[in-house]
This record gives C-alpha cells, structure tokens and sequence, in this order.
C-alpha cells in the first residue's frame, strides 16, 4: 500500500468475492475454527414490520491476532416480495493494536460465502464420502452457493433445487447448468429429500419445512437458514431421527431451529454431538458410520466473519 492511501479503504463486492473462492475459504475456515478468536455473543435488535413480520439487526465483533472486526446485518424477511435480498450487511475491518479503520468490505459477499463455507466444512466431516446427489432447498443468494461450496468437499454429480418459489429454482438451475452443472427443479420436496444424499437448506422460513420422516438412511443436512427465535426450517422428527452438530454453542441460544424442540423437550443441550471448532480439532469425531442421519445447525458466527474479511484483506495489501 502506498503511505498516501486513504482509510478506511472500500472493497467492493466483486474484489471480496474474488479473494473468496471454497477451494480458499473452506481450508481458512477450519484453520480459524481449530484456532478460535475473541468472539461476544452477537446484539440482536428486533423491529416489528407494519406487514406483520420481524426484521433483525445483528452487530457482530471479533478479534484475532491483528485484526479486529464489526459486522453489522439487517435481515428483513418479506424483501422477496420487493424483488430485494432478504439480507444486507457491511464489515468494517480494523488494526487490532490500534483500532484504526482499515477497510470497509463488502459483508454481503462475506456473509453468504462463509455461511456456505461453514455448512461445507461442516459436511466435509459429516457427509458420507460417496456423496453425489445435492438437494439445495431455497434459491436466494446464499443457496445460489450451496452447490458450488459443497462441490468442493465431496464429489457432487446431481443438483435438485426446490424453492417456496418455482421461478426462483428455475433462476438457479439454470445459472448452474450454465457453470456446467447437472441440475434440475425438484418439484415435490419429499421426494427430492428422500433421493439427496446431502440436503442443504437456506431459507428464511418461519415454520419447518423439511420433515424427519423424509430423510434416508446415511442422508446429510444442512440447516444454515435460522438464525433468530422466530426462524425454523426443519421439524421435530428431524432431531428424534438424527445426530445433531452445530457450528457454536450459540446456536442453542439464538435459533428456533433448537430452541423450540429443548423447549418441548424432543432434545437436550447433551444430545448435541459436537461443535465445529471441536470437529476441527478432532475433540469430536463426526460421521459414525454409513447408514447415520447426520443434521448440521449453523447460525453463523463472527470468527467466520474475520477469517474471510482477513483473506481480503491480504489480498489487498499484495495487490495495492
């Protein structure tokens, strides 16, 4: 960088996403995961909408070695029906001996590449080795991902995408085969669950949408789109049938996903296998063996967040 350079600098979407590829990312991620970093509980704020909904603001620091960060998210959920991402975000990046402001990163870039990244790391322990067929549930920016990260952990022949929304499956499988993927609209959810091998679900449903008695023997799932009380993607027979992981121990604080089946007592805290940082480290062991149901419940955490907003950034200094 040049001693005249302005800060904090912008890095745009297109550079972040650039610094980002899964083949990258995922490796950065188990690193940061084995290593840990300062992370505070998250703020939650909640904001009741005129049409009956709940938006959220999420602020979400971290500090690792030499840098420091804040995210900050606002998640609305009815955007879809306004053609706009039901989630936006930036993240500023700091010097962590001074704070000084280094840069300012495009979070939405951030945000969808580690929550996807977290999910394929997750299935790099928990997903059968011979998995080959995705079923991606959702069609927004981040389960436009899914099939790219999770290609980069397992030999993934077959993509199926189901969305609440026929037109938006249709977006995405053809941006898929485009990239020169096998894929296809699934048009009956059951079944397309019942034919995955992994099933990675990225929506931002309130009520479940996935159901226990669907899931195969040996079938992986994902579950990276609840991530406040008022959000739940999967139902109870989900967590009576599966070993459950989760990507932190927030998880069991902040997401409906988990709180309501402890709260009806389906599970407990103890019935939790294992955090990701403790499958990185090899403090859990993973996958049993070929015929277990495996459920992965992430809701995000801002050590992902530095890890992929420190790629950036290396990236800048070498290239600025």
């Amino acid at each position: 960088m040049s001693p005249a350079t302005a800060f904090p600098v912008v890095i745009d979407a297109a550079r972040t996403r650039a610094s980002l590829p899964f083949t990258r990312l995922i490796p950065a991620l188990r690193e940061a995961f084995a290593a840990g970093a300062q992370v505070p509980l998250r703020h939650h704020h909640f904001i009741p909408q005129p049409d009956g909904s709940t938006a959220t603001v999420l602020i979400m620091p971290a500090w690792q070695h030499a840098l420091l960060g804040i995210k900050i998210v606002t998640i609305f959920p009815e955007n879809g029906k306004r053609a706009l991402p039901g989630l936006f975000s930036s993240y500023l990046l700091c010097d962590g001996a001074t704070g000084r402001h280094l840069a300012l990163i495009d979070g939405n870039e951030i945000t969808s590449r580690r929550t996807v990244g977290i999910a394929a790391l997750g299935a790099s322990f928990l997903a059968r080795a011979d998995a080959t067929r995705l079923l991606v549930v959702g069609a927004g920016r981040i389960a436009s991902l899914a099939a790219d990260a999770v290609r980069a952990v397992r030999p993934i022949e077959r993509v199926a995408v189901w969305n609440v929304n026929p037109v938006g499956a249709e977006r995405l499988v053809s941006g898929l085969r485009a990239a020169g993927i096998d894929a296809h609209v699934a048009t009956d959810l059951a079944q397309a669950v019942g034919e995955a091998d992994i099933v990675s679900c990225a929506t931002l449903a309130p009520r479940p949408i996935i159901k226990g008695a669907w899931l195969k023997p040996g079938v992986h799932l994902d579950l990276i789109g609840s991530f406040t009380p008022f959000m739940r993607e999967a139902d109870d027979d989900v967590f009576r049938r599966g070993r459950l992981w989760i990507d932190t121990y927030d998880a069991l604080k902040e997401s409906g996903e988990l709180l309501d089946p402890i709260r009806s007592g389906v599970i407990t805290p103890d019935d939790v296998q294992g955090s990701l940082a403790e499958l990185c480290r090899g403090e859990s062991r993973g996958r049993a063996g070929p015929h277990e149901i495996t459920v992965f419940k992430a809701v995000g955490t801002a050590l992902s967040d530095i890890a992929a907003a420190g790629l950036v950034w290396q990236d800048f200094c070498g290239t600025a």
